[in-house]
């Protein structure tokens, strides 16, 4: 469920954070959120549905942004819907195969740290000594949230002993 992550590149992260006063660095509440109600839907198990209403209540997350995040979340096959009085959204697919990467970048979009790591045409990129720095933080974030899957979270609630779903 994790993979190492080379010293330097905890060091750059804590550095970068340290050093934006609390700024930067943060998943917004689109990809917290979009995770939060994936796991409530995870956690009623296998083909089991839920209306953005009875989402709304477990999460806390009001029922309107739930459903701004499910247009973006449905674009991404992470979830559908079915239409209805007894209708609902469930998994698009088996909570093993979603990945917390997949979640962030429905919600949030290309998860890059900082603009140059995907860029082509900066006219730095030959000389830019940091570079490599962020393309190796960049990598290391997204193998992790690529190895994390919707069944590990599901799994780590259920050996917590919670009672009741709470964000």
């Amino acid at each position: 469920m994790s993979c190492p992550i080379p010293l330097f590149v905890v060091y750059f992260l804590y550095e970068s954070i340290r050093h934006t006063r609390g700024r930067g660095m943060k998943i917004s509440t689109r990809g917290r959120y979009s995770l939060e109600a994936l796991l409530s839907l995870a956690l009623l198990g296998t083909n089991d549905s839920a209306s953005t209403r009875a989402i709304a209540e477990k999460t806390g997350v009001s029922e309107r942004y739930l459903e701004q995040l499910f247009i973006l979340l449905r674009g991404a096959g992470i979830i559908k819907g079915i239409r209805g009085a007894k209708g609902g959204c469930y998994l698009g697919r088996s909570a093993k195969d979603i990945t917390v990467g997949d979640i962030l970048r429905a919600a949030e979009g290309p998860m890059e740290l900082v603009e140059c790591v995907a860029a082509t045409d900066c006219p730095r990129l030959e000389n830019c000594a940091s570079r490599h720095t962020w393309s190796e933080l960049y990598s290391a974030v997204t193998r992790f949230v690529d190895s994390v899957t919707l069944a590990d979270l599901t799994e780590a609630y259920w050996k917590m002993g919670v009672e009741e779903y709470n964000i």
